[in-house]
């Protein structure tokens, strides 16, 4: 994200602390049509957002929440929900004991819905807290199995979870590797490799369940610390093993280090699939440069991916967010000594610049991947779910209700996936019908969706990796 875009997000969430939310500067609703939009009017209608929005996380938690900013921004300037405004009442939530707390202060406010909270190290007390106030919860991003995993009736996901990542990776492997390395599903030899806390460990679950019931081979399963990872160790024991792939599930940091680790300790493998933060990252890319390429991650979609993959209806609101993003993060600085995009070092302390299939300074460039994902999810909200249970009032209990009788196909949101809440107690609220995509860097700093089909923008390359 270029400092820009961070000063920007910052001045927009101390905006919306001070209550005034939906509307771009100006007073014009943004991404709006010109010219008169809709009447609004009776009250508001309060929706909670809870984000840290100060701190370590907060540069990719508001790239999030202006996701979710700009969904409320839309749905005002078409003429709110039954005539009334959204308006964001944005709380600083930075660590989960703070979670009841907030909750019961948005309840006592008037709120009977809360949007967040980007981390699940966040999300899951958040969602915990929301459901024991009587709020509905909807996450905007967060991804660990847990948060729909406590079986609460107000807690909905339409993101991916962990286990599609996971199981996209292993699945990605058996039916798109296995026939570049000459063999079938049952010739992969996978290593799956996670450090050792709920996220990662809930990855690498749903990547061995996957690739088991795919008839693939695990010659390695194991764990490191994330504290203190012992490098030598995990990379000895894989040379061992003699994989042909790896799929990781890690955090951002030992991430990078890992990679860094297998190239020094030479460990050649045909292919890398990251299946959590790291590959998915800016840091990634501008920390390896050549290193990074030819690794895989497996993610939720960010700009750029096929238009294909959307219907019309989600192509337009999809072209509208990406125009509303690029005003918002114009790009300007020439192109780097790779030709691959703009010179990070041209926008001091803006961090490594990432381009993706489509030319960076287009507008069809799109959205970051977080606020892809937090505008999915709050258009969900606000324009197929709210309006559903307006006519009834906006308890909570109608607000689940509309939710869990959404069925909608994919394709239909600006992400690509659909919608259909899941009713099983280990899954309560998880969209079954997410969106989950492999994409592969291709050159330093750039990327390319390559899996499934409907997304995919090039071809799969370098397996065997080079290194």
């Amino acid at each position: 994200m270029t400092a820009s875009l961070r000063r920007l997000l910052v001045v927009a969430a101390a905006t919306l602390l001070a209550g005034c939310s939906g509307a771009a500067p100006g007073g014009s609703p943004a991404g709006g049509a010109s010219g008169s939009s809709p009447a609004v009017t009776g009250d508001p209608v309060r929706i909670g957002a809870v984000f840290p929005i100060s701190g370590t996380a907060a540069s990719l938690a508001l790239e999030e929440l202006r996701g979710v900013q700009l969904a409320a921004d839309f749905v005002n300037a078409d003429g709110g929900i039954d005539g009334r405004r959204v308006v964001l009442d944005i709380r600083d939530l930075e660590s989960g004991d703070a979670a009841p707390a907030a909750m019961a202060s948005l309840r006592s406010d008037g709120a009977s819905v809360v949007i967040g909270a980007y981390s699940s190290e966040l999300s899951i007390p958040a969602a915990a807290a929301a459901d024991k106030a009587g709020l509905v919860y909807w996450e905007a991003g967060a991804v660990a199995d847990q948060l729909t995993g406590q079986g609460l009736p107000l807690v909905f996901r339409v993101g991916a979870s962990s286990t599609n990542l996971g199981d996209n990776s292993a699945d990605f492997a058996a039916t798109q590797l296995a026939p570049r390395l000459g063999t079938t599903a049952a010739g992969v030899r996978l290593a799956i490799v996670a450090a050792n806390d709920a996220y990662p460990q809930s990855v690498a679950a749903a990547a061995a369940s996957t690739a088991r019931a795919n008839g693939s081979q695990i010659v390695d399963q194991q764990t490191y610390n994330l504290t203190y990872p012992d490098w030598p160790r995990v990379m000895a024991e894989l040379a061992a093993a003699k994989p042909s792939v790896i799929i990781l599930a890690s955090h951002i940091d030992d991430g990078v280090a890992f990679r860094k680790a297998m190239v020094a300790a030479g460990l050649k493998v045909a292919a890398l699939i990251g299946s959590t933060m790291a590959e998915c990252t800016p840091d990634f890319a501008g920390e390896l440069g050549a290193d990074a390429i030819g690794v895989f991650a497996s993610d939720r979609p960010t700009g750029g991916f096929q238009p294909s993959a959307l219907d019309p209806d989600a192509r337009a609101i999809y072209d509208r967010l990406a125009a509303a993003w690029s005003t918002d993060n114009p790009t300007t600085a020439p192109a780097d000594e790779y030709g691959t995009g703009p010179d990070p070092a041209a926008s001091p302390g803006s961090g490594p610049v990432i381009v993706g299939p489509i030319d960076e300074t287009s507008p069809a460039a799109g959205p970051s991947e977080e606020a892809l994902s937090g505008f999915s999810a709050a258009w969900t909200l606000f324009r197929d779910v709210l309006p559903a249970a307006a006519h009834d009032g906006l308890s909570a209990e109608r607000i689940a209700a509309a939710a869990r009788s959404l069925d909608l196909p994919a394709g239909s949101l600006p992400n690509g996936a659909g919608i259909k809440f899941s009713s099983a107690a280990a899954s309560l609220g998880q969209n079954l019908r997410a969106a989950a995509v492999i994409w592969q860097w291709q050159a330093v700093q750039q990327y390319t969706f390559v899996w499934p089909p409907t997304y995919a923008t090039g071809s799969i390359q370098f397996v065997p990796l080079d290194k």
